[in-house]
């Protein structure tokens, strides 16, 4: 863990920072601000230039009088306010606050229930894609034994785990991420952080896994159970996940061009990047919870991830967000396929089950099988490694029968750019099978009603 020198009171000072009368001043400020800017977060009409500067100076004032709470945040809160101040100076154009981001480094202090306050102009994924002034309070998730885990094999020095403690509307979503590279910038820095919130992904995975085992009749083993039932345990199993699948972007045998930089190709590839990443989360649990060299805490928490990896993918990933071109709902949709495949999932006289004993060698074969598929990739032409990949998943996921990849290479214009085979993609290449067309019906409002949930939600 980094050392640091945090007057360890500040962690949880007395009264809470988001019912002070600064903070509630920051967040209606902000809010009032948001309507006044377009797409690139300026103000382009000279008539609200005067009430967006009302508003700024009291995002100054706010800010500043909440600063004393966060002096780890000292060198941010003062460029902060600076770069508020340059961009009331220049009437509202585009905004750049890249002083601000560089001074903001939250990895360098990882202390748990250590609080920050941040506010930049920046789109919310899953939220706002427009580069608003967002206000949200924050809190850091650091227990223990993910500081053992990630001070060990699992060294992830960008890696930010965290919970709500208010946030303005681009946060009332299904935003689950901060993430240095959506604030409004003049020149994009090197991104040294990326922070999750942990609550909001067990608050919607209990919920969501709640719902779906009373529909279909799962009986939940004990410490799953456990796990759905207790919020804490559920967000400290899911900064354990966050930890893993993180540091595996970029790690192992990968194509030769990183998949989590902006290009473009079909969206089953992203598909299969996320899946990876998820599955070493799910493999490297399986072989820490045989580990008799770690704590029962850690192995407790190793096996708690195996669980939410499988519902997580199965139950909300599947059926979550549009169809058009959802990569993480069909990677939900491969596990699903492939555990039933392999006879390790069931679904007989309605009743969904799963051979709890056999899962773990089915899904790390899953795992092995993408694994080798980027083994290959550098082999391989782009197309190739494309139509191999799109191969690996129809052998499991049935695609639409009217999509001109599905009819195989023959059908597919192979001498053009690449860019014309990603056209050829239907946006709902892999449409939800039976089971998910009849489970999403029933579970439609329960996932409506995780957008903008936290860790407090019961």
């Amino acid at each position: 863990m980094t050392s640091t020198t945090i007057d360890t009171s500040l962690v949880s000072p007395a009264g809470a920072p988001e019912s002070s009368p600064a903070w509630l001043q920051l967040k209606a400020a902000a809010s009032a601000l948001q309507p006044l800017q377009v797409k690139d977060g300026s103000v382009p009409e000279p008539s609200d230039h005067a009430v967006a500067s009302e508003l700024v100076d009291a995002i100054v004032e706010a800010i500043t009088a909440l600063a004393p709470l966060f002096p780890h945040d000292a060198g941010y809160l003062t460029a902060l306010v600076k770069d508020f101040q340059t961009w009331q100076s220049t009437d509202f154009g585009v905004p750049d606050f890249l002083s601000s981001l560089l001074q903001f480094q939250p990895q360098e202090h990882r202390v748990d229930g250590l609080r920050h306050l941040v506010v930049f102009p920046m789109y919310t994924q899953n939220g706002s894609t427009s580069r608003l002034v967002e206000a949200v309070l924050i809190e850091v998730l650091w227990p223990e034994f993910i500081a053992e885990l990630e001070a060990g094999e699992y060294s992830n020095k960008l890696f930010v785990p965290i919970r709500f403690l208010d946030f303005t509307a681009g946060y009332d979503t299904n935003s689950a991420v901060l993430f240095p590279e959506t604030v409004a910038v003049s020149t994009t820095p090197q991104f040294t952080w990326g922070a999750i919130f942990a609550d909001r992904e067990a608050a919607r995975f209990r919920r969501v896994v709640t719902a779906a085992a009373e529909i279909t009749k799962l009986e939940l083993p004990a410490e799953a159970a456990e796990l759905v039932g207790d919020q804490q345990l559920a967000e400290r199993t899911f900064v354990m996940w966050d930890l893993i699948h993180d540091r595996t972007h970029m790690r192992g045998d990968l194509p030769f061009d990183p998949f989590m930089i902006k290009q473009r190709m079909p969206y089953f590839l992203y598909s299969l990047e996320e899946l990876r990443c998820d599955l070493t989360a799910f493999r490297e649990s399986v072989k820490i919870a045989l580990d008799e060299s770690a704590s029962d805490e850690t192995r407790r928490h190793a096996r708690l991830v195996q669980y939410a990896v499988i519902f997580d993918r199965i139950f909300r990933f599947s059926i979550t967000g549009s169809r058009v071109r959802n990569y993480d709902g069909l990677g939900g949709q491969l596990l699903f396929a492939w555990m039933h495949q392999h006879h390790v999932l069931h679904w007989t006289d309605t009743r969904l089950s799963i051979d709890w004993a056999e899962v773990p060698a089915v899904v790390i074969a899953l795992g092995e099988k993408i694994e080798h598929l980027y083994w290959r990739s550098i082999d391989r032409p782009k197309t190739a490694h494309w139509l191999a990949a799109y191969q690996l998943v129809t052998e499991t996921v049935t695609p639409h029968p009217a999509s001109a990849w599905a009819k195989g290479p023959d059908a597919l214009d192979l001498t053009g750019p690449p860019r014309g085979l990603t056209d050829a993609v239907l946006d709902d290449e892999f449409p939800l099978s039976m089971f998910f067309e009849a489970l999403d019906r029933k579970m439609k409002p329960v996932i409506e009603s995780t957008a903008g949930i936290t860790g407090t939600a019961e």
